[in-house]
């Protein structure tokens, strides 16, 4: 078997650990030794409750409001939506298992060279996406409180907010694993005492008995609360890269303790802090979110709050740097880690300032969040598929050999079956989204309803499923590889 490469600081990849705090990480996707797996599944609470404690959470539960669902009907979209963070928590227990990244355990899905493919997609292109989306909601609220301070307003200190929010995020990401632990429990604590105390002016200028002045009914409520069903879900949806912050654990970690604690940790924060931004839009404007929060707040308390915006994003955004960094070497790009996190990041600067600069702030939040399921809602389906049928028997040095004829390599580097229900998924979820500039022919049929999540993963899954059993390319538990 061929060992994949670990070189030292100097050689072509990467450096191996112990990782410290404080220190730049020097590991890449190589695998993880025993003696340096520590610590319990509830430090990964913290670790995803952190970027969840969002301003942009206020954005999205607004969002439901504007649309004109009730506030009731608003927070069982959120509740329901948030669920589908069971699938981050699952997927996360694979981590410890392989010791190794989720962009090498997604070899077992689609094959060494397939999954490179596929890499290019979710762990580029929609990583950097969800960068610039992140940087973008802090970027607006750094512009704000530039101008607070006498600073001029303009394109240069737009610019310079953006590249100083973005250079924070890569320091996390390039300092990594042990540092996002560390740094992330603290933060969790101080982000959810700011949030705290903003729903507390919320609900003392709620409408409690609010009602849209034109009630949605029939099929126009059906379209509305499957369009925020899409919005609310697409962000668990989008962390295929659990496993990247659980493959520290011990080999022995419990999978549900691992599944829950993740799971857990991203979904109460989401719930609560989502709910809070449904009900600023029963009395507030929300179309300009900052504004209308900033209107309520004591004067002296606004830094804080936008200080906690900028540092919720930094700690969200830097979690998706890390994994991204490590998706552009399981593509095989000879990078060591630390450049690979710079390339990602100046390409998702590139993007935030196109929608800060060019387009409208909410309507880049809104149509994005439509789109990218068309992807990661069949990717999420095939990659629980996977682990369910495996029964999460990853093995980490078989995921690494990259040798022609290796254990992942199948029918010529792909693996068929997780390319096709990929695609056959997201042409599915395509045929049923609706969005300000595309709605699939199905969904039009239908009266625009919004069933791109449920259709794209129940096909992706049932695909998947049903030619690796005709195939015989996932082996059932205990029987001899293909």
């Amino acid at each position: 078997m061929t060992t994949h490469p670990t070189t030292t600081r100097a050689g072509a990849l990467d450096g191996q650990g112990p990782e410290r705090a404080g220190h730049p990480e020097t590991r890449g996707i190589d695998l993880v030794p025993a003696d340096e797996r520590t610590g319990h599944p509830r430090r990964l609470f913290a670790v995803w409750a952190a970027p969840n404690v969002s301003y942009l959470s206020f954005t999205v539960g607004a969002t439901l409001i504007l649309m004109g669902l009730t506030l009731p009907q608003a927070v069982g979209v959120i509740i329901a939506g948030n669920l589908l963070w069971i699938f981050t928590g699952i997927l996360a227990a694979s981590g410890p298992v392989a010791g190794t990244s989720g962009s090498v355990v997604s070899r077992a899905f689609y094959g060494v060279m397939g999954n490179k493919g596929v890499l290019i997609l979710t762990g580029w292109l929609i990583a950097s996406a969800y960068l610039a989306l992140n940087w973008s909601a802090a970027s607006v609220a750094g512009i704000g409180l530039a101008g607070r301070m006498g600073l001029p307003a303009g394109p240069a200190v737009d610019a310079a907010v953006i590249c100083l929010i973005a250079g924070a995020t890569l320091l996390i990401a390039i300092y990594g694993y042990a540092t996002i632990v560390r740094l992330y429990t603290a933060l969790s604590v101080l982000l959810t005492l700011v949030f705290v105390v903003v729903t507390g002016y919320v609900l003392a200028q709620a409408d409690w008995s609010y009602a849209p002045a034109e009630p949605l009914q029939g099929t126009a409520l059906a379209a509305t609360l499957g369009i925020g069903f899409t919005i609310v879900a697409s962000t668990p949806l989008s962390y295929n890269n659990s496993p990247d912050l659980a493959r520290y654990l011990p080999g022995d970690s419990g999978p549900l303790a691992v599944a829950g604690w993740t799971a857990a940790g991203a979904y109460l924060p989401s719930v609560v802090f989502t709910s809070v931004g449904a009900l600023a839009a029963t009395s507030l404007d929300m179309s300009d979110p900052q504004a209308a929060l900033e209107s309520i707040l004591p004067g002296w308390f606004v830094p804080v709050f936008v200080i906690a915006v900028v540092a919720n994003t930094v700690a969200n955004n830097g979690m998706t740097a890390y994994s991204a960094g490590l998706s552009i070497q399981s593509v095989g790009v000879r990078l060591a880690r630390i450049p690979a996190v710079l390339t990602i990041g100046v390409l998702g600067t590139a993007m935030t300032l196109y929608a800060i600069l060019v387009q409208d702030f909410l309507t880049s939040v809104n149509t994005m969040l439509q789109l990218v399921v068309v992807v990661t809602g069949p990717a999420m389906a095939v990659a629980v598929t996977d682990l369910v049928m495996r029964r999460n028997r990853y093995d980490g040095p078989d995921l690494l050999e990259q040798e022609h004829g290796g254990p992942f390599w199948y029918h010529r580097g792909v693996h068929w079956s997780g390319v096709l229900a990929l695609v056959t998924g997201g042409l599915t979820s395509l045929m049923w989204v609706t969005t300000t500039f595309w709605t699939g022919p199905i969904a039009a049929a239908t009266g625009d309803v919004d069933m791109a999540i449920p259709s794209g993963m129940a096909v992706a899954a049932a695909v998947y499923w049903a030619s690796a059993r005709v195939l015989g390319t996932v082996p059932r538990p205990g029987s001899p590889r293909p």
